[in-house]
């Protein structure tokens, strides 16, 4: 039999928990005793990094090290890009000529605003349900079946502008209370986000704006993930369901037919560097070698009228080198190793199947950071797409033909999930930070994900309980 832990398999549903046999220890009709064999983790899973795993720092601090075996010649690229991931950028011309070039329009002004800590962003709460600066709107228009960047409003909306270059428009969120009950009677309550557009400063959209909502994921292990090659996502892709699971997660090619997607909430980017230009282009409106042209549109005169004369740019050393720290930031080690709840919980994850999209166990390959390869290492994740169901779809169709639709999203990796109400006060998780811990994304998941849902539902409440707290100790 193929064991689950092996880098080429499908993790398998393990036999009945410990505390499922309690009531079944004795065999009727005169039998002795009989137990399942003891559950035994994986040793290696402890570090989930491999040798890159932090070991060091803990509590708030947890997401900050770089990897544990980097060279000297990676340390000092490191840290020359946490500077520029973590200070905030100027309106150009400065004095600080590497650090200027905000806008004309951004969402924030640091990488650090959306990933407080390296850690996670948050939707808006009640309190303030206009305050974005962990989560943006994606927005386009349907064209043939595809979507399109909105003529005046692009692909992102962009709420703040330098100087007289006014912001794309007021977003914010509301919250409708959805009751459900268990069925051993335990009930809770879910929250289902409406996203609001209003106060337009380019004029009203003609026609309706698509919005995908997105917030900014931890960037613990990134360079791992990028690790991982082509040929292990494929082997783990079962596009047409072959085996009968009802899981067929698929791996997103970009438009070239043959290179994978592995970063982004719809697996749109396809390395690292593409990611951080995205980014640094979409949220801060900073250009770079990989994306040298602004994206103020034809109508957006005054952003327009800022960009001339001037050239806002990252420069490329200084590019690599964040892209060198975002790459390297460490996996903390694993809490609470040993803990018989912590066990028990790790067997009812492979029980009820939340292991066949959150693949626990790869093989890194080759990478351009020596540190990164042969790393065996444990994100709980395949990097495919899944189809997650029309409670969690978003409202765009695909960007071009074999693109992620409105229902699919690239499985998180769930390394570090513990840690974020720790590192930023908050466990709010999903794509669009809906869910309000561990529980909550659980009970969000449907399509693929239903039957290991429902299965969640049906275990006693010590089990769930049990499965929540393997997850925190990822």
């Amino acid at each position: 039999m193929t064991s689950p832990w092996s880098n080429n398999a499908k993790p398998m549903n393990t036999r009945r928990t410990k505390l499922a046999l309690v009531s079944s220890l004795l065999l009727t009709v005169g039998c002795t005793a009989v137990e399942n064999e003891p559950f035994v983790p994986d040793p290696d899973s402890r570090l989930p990094g491999g040798d890159t795993t932090n070991t060091l720092l803990t509590g708030s601090n947890s997401f900050l090290p770089p990897a544990n075996n980097i060279t000297v010649e990676n340390e000092m690229r490191f840290f020359t890009g946490n500077s520029y991931f973590n200070q905030g950028w100027v309106t150009a011309p400065a004095t600080t000529t590497t650090r200027d070039g905000l806008g004309p329009l951004f969402n924030a002004r640091a990488c650090s605003s959306c990933h407080f800590k390296d850690g996670r962003g948050a939707p808006p709460t009640g309190d303030d349900p206009t305050n974005f600066a962990g989560l943006l709107l994606r927005v386009s228009v349907e064209r043939d079946g595809l979507h399109a960047p909105h003529p005046v409003y692009g692909d992102q909306i962009q709420p703040s502008g330098i100087q007289n270059v006014l912001g794309e428009a007021t977003q914010s969120v509301t919250y409708e209370e959805i009751d459900g009950e268990y069925p051993d009677g335990t009930t809770y309550t879910l929250q289902r986000p409406t996203y609001v557009l209003s106060d337009f400063n380019y004029g009203e959209p003609e026609v309706p704006l698509l919005i995908s909502p997105r917030v900014a994921p931890q960037m613990i292990g990134l360079g791992l993930l990028e690790a991982i090659s082509g040929e292990r996502l494929e082997a783990l892709a079962d596009p047409d369901d072959f085996d009968g699971d009802g899981v067929s997660g698929r791996v997103i090619y970009m438009e070239d037919g043959s290179t994978p997607g592995r970063f982004g909430w719809k697996s749109e980017q396809p390395t690292l560097a593409s990611q951080n230009a995205g980014a640094f282009l979409g949220d801060l409106g900073i250009t770079s070698e990989l994306k040298p042209e602004q994206n103020c549109t034809d109508t957006q005169s005054a952003c327009k009228e800022a960009i001339e004369g001037g050239e806002f740019e990252i420069e490329p050393h200084l590019f690599e080198r964040v892209t060198v720290y975002t790459s390297m930031v460490a996996v903390p080690q694993r809490r609470s190793w040993g803990n018989q709840d912590v066990e028990l919980g790790e067997q009812l994850f492979e029980e009820v199947q939340c292991a066949t999209c959150h693949t626990p166990r790869h093989v890194t390959g080759s990478h351009a950071i020596a540190e990164l390869e042969n790393q065996t290492i444990f994100p709980y994740t395949d990097l495919l797409v899944h189809d997650m169901g029309p409670e969690l779809a978003d409202e765009r169709p695909p960007a071009y033909s074999g693109a992620a639709r409105p229902t699919e999203w690239r499985t998180p990796p769930l390394w570090g999930i513990g840690l974020f109400p720790d590192v930023n006060k908050h466990q709010r998780l999903l794509h669009d930070g809906r869910a309000r811990g561990v529980e909550e994304a659980i009970l969000w998941h449907g399509g693929e994900a239903e039957l290991a849902r429902e299965q969640f539902k049906s275990l006693t409440k010590e089990e769930r309980d049990a499965l929540i707290a393997f997850i925190n100790s990822l």
